[in-house]
């Protein structure tokens, strides 16, 4: 009896030693069915994923998405051309002017779009928006960028300084400290012009005013003369007058030799006409394209090497009107600046219309001043030779 007992006991000790030692292979056996449906659960729960994560690409070949939102996508067209074509529209009743000297800021209507092509569900709208938005970067994605470098031999500032500027001592002393060694002014009355001459006299002992315009300098003059950009006898108010002599405007320009440890450098300070919109004949610019004309064909003539332009041209260099200037003269802010530099209106700028720009130097940087009382932003550049 007891050796049976004996026998069972044994049998069952080699029972339990096999279970344990085939335990982990039986385990495993146990859970690889399972395994393998887990196995099989991710896989398909990752397709789910990806078909669920991919609506947006497989929405784009679906053919209702490329026909909703024409106007969208004509809008988006039109907006690209506008930018890439500006030069061919029509300038009757200053439309090309207007469109060019607002044309960065037509760049905000590519967000715009972009919003309601998504709105929409537009894949044709979003396509089209390409063209507007690598013609806005071609044109002035290059001016984001910082470009200016250290040095420099010269710095000029030059400021339309407002007729109804309240405070014109402040505004001699801020543009004194910029430590301009030629500092230009514009759009000056009598009154103002005896103001700023005694505040600026101990840091500038040289100037020349003609009418409306002056050079103050901490370096030598000389040849001081006006330059005619012809004001105020073309476009409506002189057909108004029935071809009778306009009253004689004081010059608005001036062109002056600076005596540079480097030899001479000529200065041409300018203020061209006022641009107007006007109900009969949209966006006057009669007067100003006279004076720019004029003021273009004394720098193109100017034998000297070394040129400067400084002054108020109530237009951007993206003017058309502009091109006989900037076919010989650089635009500082355009080389060496960082940003649009826009200068008017002083409480909310939206336009670049104050330049700098330059021949035979080397501009350096290229910034705009805080706000004096005019309604314009002053403007400085360091030049090099």
């Amino acid at each position: 009896m007891s050796e049976a007992v004996r026998d069972i006991e044994g049998a069952a000790a080699q029972g339990d030693a096999s279970g344990r030692a085939a335990g982990p292979d039986t385990a495993r056996a146990r859970r690889s069915p399972a395994g393998r449906r887990g196995s099989g659960s991710v896989a398909r729960s990752g397709a789910r994923a990806a078909r669920r994560g991919l609506p947006a690409i497989r929405g784009l070949f679906r053919p209702d998405r490329w026909k909703r939102g024409p106007w969208l996508t004509a809008s988006a067209l039109a907006l690209g051309l506008l930018m890439l074509l500006h030069a061919e529209i029509t300038d009757r009743g200053g439309a090309g002017s207007l469109v060019e000297s607002l044309l960065p800021w037509f760049g905000l209507f590519i967000p715009v779009i972009l919003a309601g092509a998504l709105w929409r569900r537009s894949a044709a709208a979003t396509a089209a928006l390409v063209l507007p938005a690598v013609a806005w970067s071609g044109l002035f994605g290059g001016l984001l960028l910082d470009k200016s470098t250290p040095g420099g031999d010269l710095t000029v500032v030059s400021h339309n300084v407002g007729a109804e500027n309240p405070d014109p001592v402040r505004t001699a002393r801020d543009l004194a400290a910029s430590g301009a060694v030629l500092l230009a002014l514009e759009e000056l009355t009598p009154r103002a012009t005896v103001a700023y001459g005694k505040e600026l006299e101990k840091s500038y002992p040289y100037r020349t005013v003609q009418g409306t315009v002056g050079l103050w300098s901490k370096l030598p003059l000389s040849d001081p003369r006006s330059v005619n950009v012809l004001r105020g006898n073309v476009g409506p108010l002189a057909e108004s007058r029935g071809g009778q002599d306009l009253p004689v405007d004081p010059p608005r320009a001036l062109r002056a030799t600076v005596a540079t440890d480097r030899g001479p450098l000529v200065v041409f300070v300018a203020h061209l006409g006022s641009v107007r919109l006007m109900p009969r004949h949209g966006f006057w610019t009669d007067s100003r394209d006279v004076g720019a004309a004029a003021l273009a064909k004394a720098v193109a003539g100017e034998p000297n090497e070394r040129v400067v332009v400084l002054g108020d041209m109530n237009g951007t260099t993206d003017d058309r009107v502009f091109d006989g200037l900037t076919a010989h003269l650089r635009s500082a802010q355009e080389a060496v600046g960082q940003g649009f530099g826009f200068t008017w209106p002083a409480s909310f700028p939206m336009a670049r219309i104050d330049q700098i720009l330059v021949r035979g130097v080397e501009p350096r940087s290229s910034w705009v001043l805080p706000s004096t009382g005019s309604d314009h932003l002053p403007v400085g550049a360091r030049l090099s030779w």
